[in-house]
């Protein structure tokens, strides 16, 4: 009797623990995010100093001077800096629901709301059967590991409407079709998300929501493809995969020039062009190879809708012709939502992105000045930054074929113990 008494009193004190430990977890990753993104809040507004380049300025400057173009109905169509969808004129001009504030300090501070919107959608999701909170802590350590930059770009907002479409694909495929469609018309890349979806609806309805916003902003402001035209002759950026040629290159007489151009630091000079070629020639290779998965993937889990978007984008980001620091803000985003369930098989690949993204911090801005000039420990830092995400992307690319190709020869094996059965049937019959 006592033993039962003992077991019924372990076993309802086990249950009430669980809850227990659910708010402390809760409680942990509320302050651990108050802390650190107390310290980017810092940063943006320049109580606390950061060393190199002032990130702000993109804000402060650039995306003030597009709001007020854009205020009276029009793109920027003589700015060849601006060289996003025409749904980046939203994000832009959102900081205007924020009068009291001025523009920078709102944008800081919806920045930081949709910041806190992934975190709850990742605690969220982290608590249901079959996932894990590890996307959280994830979220939470990796943001701050990128500096000011985080909350400088727009980034933010548009990672915000990628994790909330991964998440939504499970159960309401059509919604998170939605959200990729809309987060295309915001920055291109969430289309990407769309390749580990398998249902038609998802597809549907993010040509739908596209086609329209497309159409809408089209008819509503002039110049809304303008910024198709303004990507024609960039160079090779600095902080690229392909710009470790002329860093080193630098050093035996190349006569090149860095420049900025068209709204970043650039390669300008001979060979920058062969380079540029084949970047973007390893980027159609890249889509090439992720056609090819969509054709041989059969084996799909809940997890395989993030882990493929994951791939796709750090593909897209390593072949790029352009690194730029923010672009980290995606794959924590993407890594994040991977760690989230844990069948996912991205969880090195995501560590590598971690590191990758502290490493990023010292090459912008902290060392930037070092990297324009290609001094040894620019060029350390970010060849090994650029090195983590190469191997990420590879990783990845690796993990997600096996998680979800089946090798030819199983079938083969699978099929033809059937075979002899139904010959020695028919030859005993």
């Amino acid at each position: 009797m006592i033993m039962k008494g003992t077991g019924r009193s372990a076993g309802a004190g086990g249950t009430a623990a669980r809850p227990a430990a659910s708010g402390v977890s809760v409680a942990a990753a509320a302050g651990a995010f108050a802390l650190t993104r107390a310290l980017l809040l810092l940063w943006v507004l320049k109580v606390l100093p950061v060393r190199g380049p002032d990130v702000t300025s993109d804000v402060e400057v650039i995306y003030q001077g597009w709001y007020e173009v854009l205020r009276t109905g029009t793109y920027p169509l003589d700015d060849v800096t601006w060289q996003y969808p025409p749904a980046a004129a939203l994000a832009i001009l959102s900081p205007g629901v924020l009068p009291f504030l001025d523009y920078a300090r709102a944008f800081f501070v919806l920045a930081l709301v949709c910041d806190a919107a992934v975190l709850g959608l990742l605690q969220y999701a982290g608590r249901r059967p079959g996932r894990s909170t590890r996307g959280m802590w994830f979220w939470i350590a990796g943001v701050p590991l990128l500096g000011p930059t985080a909350y400088a770009r727009y980034d933010l907002m548009v990672t915000a409407v990628a994790v909330a479409a991964l998440f939504a694909a499970a159960r309401r495929p059509a919604v998170a079709g939605a959200l990729a469609g809309f987060g295309a018309m915001l920055k291109v890349w969430p289309v990407l998300l769309l390749t580990g979806l398998r249902q038609g609806r998802a597809w549907g309805a993010a040509t739908v929501t596209a086609a329209s916003l497309l159409l809408v902003l089209s008819a509503s402001m002039p110049g809304a493809l303008a910024f198709l035209g303004f990507q024609r002759d960039r160079g090779t950026e600095v902080e690229s995969l392909g710009a470790l040629v002329f860093h080193v290159a630098r050093h035996f007489g190349w006569e090149g020039q860095v420049l900025l151009n068209y709204g970043s630091v650039e390669f300008l000079g001979p060979y920058v062009p062969l380079v540029s070629g084949v970047a973007l020639g390893l980027t159609a290779a890249a889509f090439g190879w992720l056609a090819v998965w969509r054709l041989r993937a059969s084996e799909f889990s809940t997890a395989t809708p993030a882990d493929a978007a994951f791939t796709a984008v750090l593909l897209f980001t390593t072949t790029s012709r352009v690194i730029s620091p923010q672009y980290l803000v995606w794959l924590l985003g993407l890594a994040a939502v991977c760690l989230a369930f844990r069948s996912s098989r991205m969880a090195l690949p995501s560590l590598l992105v971690l590191v990758a993204t502290g490493l990023t911090f010292l090459e912008f801005p902290v060392w930037f000045d070092k990297v324009v000039a290609s001094d040894p420990q620019g060029v350390a830092v970010l060849a090994a930054r650029n090195g983590l995400l190469v191997t990420a992307t590879l990783l990845a690319c690796r993990r997600l074929w096996t998680s979800t190709v089946r090798p030819r020869g199983r079938l083969g094996r699978r099929a033809l113990p059937a075979r002899s059965h139904r010959d020695r049937a028919s030859v005993g019959s």
